[in-house]
C-alpha cells in the first residue's frame, strides 16, 4: 500500500512540475548556429556529424519567404507547439506532450542563400527519447514536402 501511495505522490509532483525541465540557456545562443546536441539520444542536429544525431537541413523546394512563411503558419496551427522566438531567419518552439508535459526545444534556422533550414530538436529532460525529435522533424520535412515548399529526401 505504501508503495502505491509513493507512485501516486510522485506522479502527482510530476505533473505539477510539468516534467518539462527548464529551457536550456544555449537556445539561440549564437547567430548563425545551433547548440550541439548532449551526448544523449534525445536530440537530431543538421549541425551534427556524428550519424546518432545527424539529420539533414530542410532544403528548400520554394522561394526562402514563402517556405519559411509556410513553416510558421504550419507550426502556428500545431495544438502541441508554441512559437516562443520568431525572426526573419530564426524560429526557436517548444512542443509539449500530451500527457506527461515533457518538453522539447526545436530550432530552425533560414539559410536563404543556400536554400535551406537548419533544425535542431531536442529533449530538456531525460536520457532517450525513442526517435521523436526525429520523427517530428521528418513530420515537419513531409508536411513541407506536400506543400511544394520542400524537397525530400530522395530528390535531388
Amino acid at each position: 500500500m505504501m508503495m502505491v501511495f509513493r507512485m501516486v505522490v510522485l506522479l502527482v509532483v510530476s505533473l505539477a512540475l510539468g516534467c518539462g525541465g527548464r529551457m536550456p540557456e544555449s537556445i539561440a545562443a549564437s547567430r548563425g548556429m545551433l547548440a550541439p546536441c548532449p551526448d544523449k539520444p534525445n536530440c537530431v542536429s543538421s549541425f551534427a556529424e556524428d550519424t546518432e544525431h545527424q539529420i539533414p537541413a530542410i532544403r528548400l523546394a520554394g522561394t526562402p519567404a514563402a517556405t519559411w512563411q509556410g513553416l510558421q503558419s504550419m507550426l502556428a496551427t500545431d495544438g502541441s507547439a508554441e512559437i516562443m522566438t520568431s525572426s526573419d531567419d530564426y524560429l526557436h518552439v517548444v512542443y509539449t506532450s500530451t500527457i506527461m508535459r515533457y518538453r522539447d526545444d526545436v530550432e530552425f534556422i533560414l539559410f536563404a542563400n543556400d536554400g535551406e533550414i537548419a533544425v535542431r530538436s531536442a529533449s530538456r529532460v531525460g536520457h532517450s527519447d525513442l526517435g521523436v525529435n526525429r520523427d517530428r522533424v521528418e513530420a515537419i520535412r513531409s508536411r513541407l514536402v506536400d506543400q511544394g515548399l520542400a524537397h525530400s529526401l530522395d530528390s535531388d
